[in-house]
């Protein structure tokens, strides 16, 4: 069974034996938070031998929005199974579940808000920054990119097929800060 403890302050191993657990959690949501927790501190590192405090200051505060991010998805999550669970005839069973994932939906929609905004700095700094630490930057650009898309898959499969998120816009938005963070890594590499 997965530790109680926050996923920051995990051994590697244990989280990557915490992800390969027969448990809901932690799953995707989680590794999709620290891979753009990741990003972003490599974007920072970048920034801080490019001798740019804004950026570092900028990539700071992102890594901060996002480190709690992998925890609270897992949580939201297991609220939201939690509702599911509920028998049937449990007045207010349907408004809880729609409550619910509609929380666990804002979460990686918030991640894919941090990884865009990673990958912006991270380009930036791949065709301006300190040129020995372009592959890094690079990196730390694809990196929050794929966190986006994954974040953006996350939101749409969340909502897919269910009437009370018919007309949500959540999913378009993900998928556009998915296309930007993806545009700005490929406009490093080229």
């Amino acid at each position: 069974m997965p530790s109680e403890r926050p996923l920051l302050d995990a051994r590697v191993g244990d989280l990557v034996d915490d992800v390969a657990a027969r448990t809901p959690a932690p799953g995707a949501g989680a590794v999709t938070g620290l891979v753009a927790v990741l990003s972003a501190a490599l974007a920072q590192m970048v920034a801080r031998f490019s001798d740019d405090a804004e950026t570092v200051a900028e990539c700071a505060r992102l890594r901060r929005q996002v480190e709690p991010l992998a925890d609270a998805d897992g949580a939201a999550y297991e609220r939201y199974l939690e509702a599911v669970r509920l028998p049937h005839d449990t007045g207010g069973r349907d408004e809880r579940m729609t409550a619910t994932l509609s929380t666990a939906t804002d979460v990686p929609l918030e991640m894919a808000e941090v990884a865009a905004g990673v990958a912006e700095h991270a380009a930036r700094l791949a065709r301006d920054g300190n040129p020995r630490l372009r592959g890094d930057a690079l990196a730390g650009a694809f990196v929050a990119a794929a966190a986006a898309r994954a974040a953006a898959a996350l939101v749409t499969i969340n909502l897919d097929g269910k009437e009370a998120f018919a007309t949500d816009t959540r999913p378009a938005r993900a998928a556009d800060l998915a296309r930007a963070a993806q545009a700005a890594a490929d406009s490093a590499a080229g």
